[in-house]
């Protein structure tokens, strides 16, 4: 806002600052309103500048556009957008909506990239971007290969693994004798009736 705009005196802006602010600057101006009092708009002016327009500001800035890479799980296109833009916007004031619209779709990844510019020629707006952007995250095949794939044993294609459950074996028992000490195959009485038959074979 600049006063040159508006045939409205210093007092009115001063007025409006505190419903045009959010969250810290909010709460700074009231906090200044308390200890300085009214003042012109030029005073105001140069106390913003001060806060946020310095290195430090534009550092954690900065950082904070490079790391907001797009996230198709957890970003709303049109609030990501419009959030990346604010934020190019406050860093570089001259900077062309052409160049803004590029520097923000290089953080979305390089097909989803490709897509949007492919179906955006320069010049489109802001509007048409988040338009765009929608449409490939909800309706093309870009869009649906990014929602957890790991989840669908098809899309994957590895076979889930079968849990491996133990068995317990049946105790050793053997049928000849009932005796659990040994197998049907080396029973001792079926070694003795096999002898007893030998013997009969031989006496004959």
């Amino acid at each position: 806002m600049f006063k040159e705009d508006f045939n409205i005196a210093d007092e009115y802006i001063s007025a409006r600052l505190h419903s045009l602010f959010t969250k810290s600057a909010k709460k700074l101006n009231y906090k200044m309103r308390q200890d300085h009092g009214k003042h012109s708009w030029p005073w105001w002016k140069e106390q913003v500048l001060s806060k946020w327009a310095n290195d430090s500001w534009r550092f954690k800035m900065e950082n904070s556009f490079e790391e907001a890479i797009f996230n198709i799980e957890r970003d709303r296109p049109m609030y990501w957008f419009i959030r990346q833009k604010d934020t190019l916007t406050a860093l570089h004031p001259d900077m062309s909506d052409t160049m803004v619209h590029k520097r923000i779709l290089r953080k979305c990844g390089g097909d989803l990239d490709h897509s949007i510019r492919g179906r955006c020629i320069e010049p489109f707006s802001t509007e048409d971007y988040i338009n765009a952007m929608e449409d490939m995250t909800t309706k093309t095949k870009i869009g649906r290969n990014w929602y957890k794939p790991s989840m669908d044993n098809k899309i994957s294609g590895k076979p889930i693994p079968k849990p491996n459950i133990p068995h317990d074996k049946a105790p050793l028992k053997c049928h000849k004798c009932g005796c659990t000490s040994h197998s049907a195959n080396t029973c001792p009485k079926k070694t003795i009736i096999n002898e007893i038959e030998i013997g009969k074979d031989d006496t004959k």
